[in-house]
């Protein structure tokens, strides 16, 4: 199997093996109300929750997300803004600007910078990026979303990055790049959509064996639809409880809120 190949032992060396889970972004709480219910229950080994409001903050306080991140924040969880990069095209003073609103309204820890560059050359504007939005925070938790294995340099301006975001038939017969071995597990993420409950254990296996510490897996799929779903027009499968929450809680372990 081509993931056995890349990590040379790291399992054993770094504890890999203690996995926790980031949630990438449940639907609206009026349309998710099991789903973010169930990131309060005592016991989930949750690392932080993505809130995406309206592809953002969106242009006022939402009374639903404000009580849905006010109950996260009480229980402990880190609760993460999604500010959307679109692969450096956007401007440098939106995001700092959504930045802001979701520390004014909705007091989040940090936040999750979906569609992020990956490329060398755009290391320079992210790395100033993440700089003010760590100032703005107050020292929040960065995670850049690539979904895939960024320039080495990324690993220096965030928190975590997101090496995998994609389908189970690409994960199964996917590689970590060998420079991720010369850092800690919980620096990466792997997000997976399309895994079968029979594949679960496999699924997890890859994980430790390529070094990832924060893992998000769902047997939800990818589907394009008429555009009622993200900015792209695809359904995010990410938005909806996995149909083995309950299993996959009790596989990763005991809390590990930070």
């Amino acid at each position: 199997m081509p993931y056995l190949t890349s990590a040379g032992g790291r399992l054993s060396a770094t504890g890999a093996d203690r996995l926790g889970l980031g949630v990438p972004g449940y639907a609206h709480p009026l349309l998710a109300r099991a789903e973010w219910a169930g990131l309060t229950r005592p016991g989930t080994p949750l690392h932080w929750a993505v809130l995406n409001v309206a592809n953002g903050p969106g242009a006022r306080p939402d009374p639903h997300c404000l009580e849905a991140a006010g109950r996260l924040g009480n229980a402990g969880v880190r609760v993460l803004g999604h500010l959307d990069l679109a692969y450096g095209e956007r401007s440098f003073g939106e995001i700092v600007a959504e930045a802001h609103d979701y520390v004014d309204w909705y007091r989040v820890g940090g936040f999750y910078l979906d569609r992020c560059p990956a490329t060398g050359s755009d290391l320079t504007d992210v790395r100033l990026t993440t700089a003010t939005l760590e100032v703005v925070s107050g020292g929040g938790h960065i995670v850049l979303g690539h979904g895939t294995h960024p320039h080495p340099g990324y690993a220096g301006v965030a928190d975590q990055l997101v090496t995998f975001s994609g389908p189970w038939d690409r994960y199964r017969w996917s590689q970590a790049a060998e420079w991720t071995a010369d850092h800690p597990p919980e620096r990466f993420v792997h997000l997976v959509h399309g895994v079968p409950r029979t594949h679960l254990d496999e699924a997890m296996r890859i994980a430790r064996w390529q070094g990832a510490g924060t893992i998000f897996f769902t047997d939800r799929r990818e589907r394009t639809g008429d555009g009622a779903g993200d900015r792209t027009g695809e359904h995010n499968p990410f938005e909806t409880l996995p149909g083995y929450w309950d299993e996959i809680v009790s596989r990763v372990g005991p809390g590990v809120l930070e």
